[in-house]
């Protein structure tokens, strides 16, 4: 139906936008000016801790920071609650107490049609059910036993069963009222100019509905039982209802979920989705039929910021996750990405959890690979380096990378994680503060504080001179020193949390190993979070509270023991926050050469090769070398009084 501007405008006069969202979200009391018509909040389409989603009364809008989404009054309940536009327009105009417009007949008649179409989807929804039970069915029953997805597990995503005659949905739906046309508008039927005689589309197949944002079904996916069948699995063709780049596998049950664990995650498959969801993820949706498209990508984004790409660990996975990346670079925004989470190789989501259960799943999920790991991965695939022709095609290649990213800010932040690894991996020197692919860094003015890099899981290696050496520190070697390094990263921040507001990303994703240190980073994330600007003592009180004062005693002791002073209360700012940057960058210094330890102790296991080994013998070297690099920053120190040689 259609409404004239006018009685639109009228609508969102009468009712201000804060009252439409306000029974959906919590103001936040410090930074909202209900007097200026000024609201924040947390996001509500999208997991967050800290307020980003504003709505302006004055302006009739409403903005997301974080994930990007805004829109109007019924933008936001077509999005929100899913409710089409008509529907949103009537319940506000309810609301504002103003009489509905005559209705346009065409529009009605279109809108009826519709409906009747989902009435004939959901009375094929139940004839497959029906199928799967029925004595025809007991093969379709066997694979999905066979796939641990019993009758609770059937009865709740709703999997049916197709019989293989080619007429017994076409006479089942006839029987029961439904017009030829209305069987061939819905994708049910196969027909066309060189059919005499149409026929039901899916014939012997395991069925899986496919429902929209409102949880109606709007089309089918079958997998075929018969070993000869064309093709393996079969979607419904585009319909009316139907247009499969704009809906996900389970999108509709997926959203509810999506706060509660703060992303979502995309898998290949209907059963990898099932599997998941009864292990506890029901935060997953799938693709429908074919490669993540431009359009699912942007829908998932209006859910969450980064969510996780979770393909099968095979050669054909991998190229779908390369796909991804280079579907994601060019829509990239500040906030907005996403993750992979790479499996075992030949194993998809459902067989990890039937052979290894939830938690080996659970782990791979909580540990995701950040886009910039994906675009290195592949390119470091693509050949040998071993000549300086090769490594500046290399380089080449990473700065045409970084140029398809559509966003200025995002786009100069890939050039120069890019640029900085590139120069670390082949071990070129710092001696100059410069940038994305040779050029000086720009300070930009996002709230007054130059940006740092892109991916806080490399910051770029800072030139270090070897004036002194902690003789503790020079003594531990490994896992040793990788918890050293990690409680320097919590401890720093904890005894000078003023670090947090700039410094507040890259802190929550390094990688921490100890699950201990990890915990009360959590802790302190969340206590900053709900109080920004919190002091030392307010934060210690809080942890103490919260049951983490033993440990935060020993990872004093433990500092103390190993001179590692910089991080104490009684460092200067300046001096902590180099001291951090330091242990920082050891630690993913360190991170990068034991993964690529990992890549060369595999290539030389299955070609053991002169050059292989050579590399891994080369890695092996970088790795005992910077393990006794734990020195102070030239000039570390002054700034706390301390003299240049001394501890």
């Amino acid at each position: 139906m259609r409404f004239t501007p006018t009685f639109l405008d009228e609508i969102r006069a009468r009712l201000p936008l804060s009252s439409v969202v306000g029974p959906r979200v919590t103001w936040d009391r410090k930074k909202s000016q209900p007097a200026k018509g000024d609201y924040w909040a947390c996001c509500p389409f999208h997991g967050e801790k800290s307020p980003s989603f504003h709505a302006d009364d004055r302006k009739g809008r409403y903005h997301c920071f974080g994930c990007g989404v805004s829109g109007d009054h019924f933008t936001f309940l077509t999005e929100h609650e899913g409710l089409s536009f008509p529907e949103a327009v009537e319940r506000l105009a309810g609301e504002a107490g103003l009489a509905m417009p005559a209705r346009d007949e065409r529009t009605e008649a279109v809108e009826r049609q519709r409906a009747s179409l989902h009435e004939v989807m959901e009375l094929a929804c139940r004839f497959f059910e029906d199928g799967l039970q029925a004595r025809e069915g007991a093969h379709a029953r066997g694979y999905l036993a066979g796939r641990d997805l019993g009758p609770e597990v059937q009865r709740r995503f709703r999997l049916g069963y197709a019989r293989s005659s080619r007429n017994a949905l076409k006479e089942h739906l006839a029987a029961k009222g439904v017009s030829h046309e209305d069987m061939v508008a819905t994708g049910l039927l196969v027909t066309g100019d060189d059919i005499p005689v149409s026929f039901d589309r899916f014939r012997d197949r395991v069925m899986f509905p496919i429902t929209d944002f409102r949880g109606r079904i709007v089309a089918f996916g079958g997998r075929a039982l018969s070993a000869d069948a064309q093709a393996k699995y079969l979607n419904s063709p585009e319909t009316v209802l139907f247009k499969k780049g704009d809906l996900l596998y389970n999108g509709f049950e997926a959203r509810k979920s999506v706060n509660a664990a703060g992303t979502l995650v995309v898998v290949e498959g209907y059963v990898d989705v099932i599997s998941m969801a009864v292990a506890g993820f029901g935060h997953t949706v799938a693709p429908l039929g074919t490669a993540l498209t431009e359009r699912q990508l942007e829908i998932l984004w209006r859910l969450t910021p980064e969510p996780i790409l979770c393909f099968d660990g095979d050669k054909a996975g991998l190229r779908a996750a390369y796909r991804a990346v280079d579907l994601a670079l060019p829509a990239l925004k500040p906030g907005r990405s996403v993750r992979f989470a790479l499996l075992p190789e030949g194993q998809d989501p459902d067989d990890l959890i039937r052979q290894q259960g939830r938690a080996a799943m659970a782990e791979i999920l909580a540990k995701p690979l950040p886009l910039v790991d994906m675009i290195w991965q592949r390119e470091i695939e693509q050949g040998p380096l071993d000549t300086p022709e090769r490594r500046a095609a290399f380089e080449a290649r990473l700065r045409d990378i970084a140029r398809t990213v559509g966003d200025e800010s995002v786009r100069r932040h890939y050039e120069q994680a890019l640029s900085s690894r590139a120069r670390e991996y082949f071990g070129g020197e710092r001696s100059s503060p410069r940038g994305a692919m040779g050029q000086r860094p720009r300070a930009i003015a996002r709230r007054g504080k130059p940006e740092g890099p892109a991916d806080p899981r490399y910051v770029p290696t800072y030139r270090m001179q070897t004036t002194q050496v902690s003789p503790a520190l020079a003594q531990i070697r490994s896992r040793s020193v990788a918890g050293l390094r990690e409680t320097v990263i919590v401890m720093t921040v904890l005894r000078h949390p003023a670090l947090l507001a700039e410094h507040f990303d890259a802190f929550a994703h390094v990688e921490l190993t100890n699950r201990e240190l990890d915990s009360l980073r959590s802790q302190i994330l969340e206590i900053a979070a709900e109080d920004p600007h919190i002091s030392t003592e307010g934060l210690d009180g809080r942890l103490d509270g919260a049951g983490f004062r033993e440990l935060v005693e020993r990872l004093d002791r433990h500092l103390r023991e190993g001179g590692i002073w910089q991080a104490s209360a009684g460092a200067s700012e300046q001096d902590a926050l180099d001291g951090w940057r330091q242990a920082l960058a050891l630690h993913h210094r360190a991170r990068t050469l034991h993964k690529e330890l990992k890549d060369a102790e595999a290539a030389l296991a299955s070609e053991p090769s002169e050059a292989n080994h050579a590399h891994l013998v080369d890695i092996k070297n970088q790795i005992a070398n910077s393990e006794g690099i734990e020195a102070l920053i030239d000039g570390f120190g002054t700034s706390s009084g301390r003299r240049l040689g001394t501890m």
